[in-house]
């Protein structure tokens, strides 16, 4: 799918680019180019240590912004995917500086839509996020308008070759800025935090983000919203997985933050299917054939009224289970820091 291919990922230094980096270099030994596209230049420099360009021919390091047009344009040539993971994700920050995230999230996310119309790109996939269904927040906000457009682009897209997709997933275990490394820090203090002892949130792995994303390259028609059919876990399960021994004390939910994640909306119900592995939001206009992606992904209409959310989810993670998946996550950060030591 991938091999003799060039691509691109916005974002590239982040915890998914990564974990997609390493994916496709050892699924796909003849990919053409492999572009991190990124304006940090220590992220670039470290994750250069990793995936040297010297032993991975494919690998190509730009220091770039999406806020910036002409070097996108620059960095998308004779490019022929694109993933777009670039993203201001934190919800205070965005709260206290909304305009920002708005100069990435959105004109960012358009001027990648127009980098990719402009340098003949034959497939798009856009990350996306739970916050973005019925947002609470700003950066859900940017990220639902993000998406919309993406979706849109399929519109405007002519006679190329082109298919616009996005992904939507919840929280990803062991990400950055995510709770399972927050309570890990915080359990020598005998006290782990508690927004609320009702909150739920999915539970996705990095690796089965990355294959979601590998699918939607190869399988999505263009203009849906891909959800993937994942477990929740209770948050105080969470805290008894990872230090049973530790208070839990309930300090009250933050600003912009829900009770449970929300991927698929009432209102949404309308316009989604389930495809298998996943469910799938689809565009009501710009010509979209609904019967024709039904009987292509040999699709079901889902129920009127439908709803996907993590507290309402039949599947849920056990504290066993939820240990295990820690464990493994630990283990993992342990390898890596020690093929870091000289």
């Amino acid at each position: 799918m991938l091999n003799d291919k060039s691509i691109l990922i916005t974002g590239g230094t982040g915890s998914f680019g990564k974990a997609f980096v390493k994916t496709v270099l050892e699924r796909y030994p003849r990919v053409r180019r492999l572009v991190v596209f990124s304006r940090d230049e220590l992220k670039q420099f470290e994750m250069g240590q990793q995936f040297p360009e010297t032993t991975y021919r494919a690998m190509r390091y730009f220091i770039g912004d999406v806020r910036d047009p002409q070097r996108l344009l620059r960095a998308m040539e004779g490019i022929d995917i694109v993933v777009h993971a670039a993203a201001l994700k934190q919800v205070p920050a965005a709260e206290y500086n909304p305009f920002e995230c708005i100069k990435t999230n959105v004109l960012g996310a358009q001027n990648v839509i127009e980098a990719c119309l402009d340098r003949g790109v034959q497939r798009v996939v856009a990350l996306s996020t739970d916050k973005a269904a019925a947002p609470v927040n700003l950066y859900g906000a940017t990220k639902l308008c993000s998406d919309k457009l993406f979706v849109a682009a399929n519109g405007i897209k002519g006679t190329r070759d082109l298919r616009f997709s996005v992904v939507r997933y919840g929280n990803v275990m062991g990400s950055r800025g995510s709770v399972i490394p927050f309570f890990l820090q915080q359990r020598p203090s005998g006290v782990l935090p508690i927004t609320d002892p009702l909150m739920t949130r999915f539970n996705i792995s990095l690796q089965d983000g990355v294959d979601m994303v590998l699918w939607a390259i190869e399988h999505a028609s263009g203009g849906e919203i891909l959800v993937p059919k994942i477990p929740s876990y209770r948050i105080t399960d969470l805290a008894e997985a990872i230090a049973p021994e530790c208070e839990q004390r309930v300090v009250g939910i933050r600003p912009g933050e829900k009770i449970h994640e929300e991927m698929i909306t009432a209102c949404d119900s309308p316009n989604t299917v389930d495809i298998g592995r996943y469910y799938a939001i689809l565009p009501s206009g710009n010509g979209f054939d609904r019967d024709e992606y039904l009987r292509h992904h040999r699709a079901t209409s889902v129920a009127p009224g439908f709803t996907y959310d993590s507290g309402a989810n039949d599947d849920f993670l056990s504290v066993p289970q939820l240990r295990k998946l820690i464990a493994q996550h630990v283990e993992g950060i342990s390898m890596v820091e020690r093929r870091r030591r000289p």
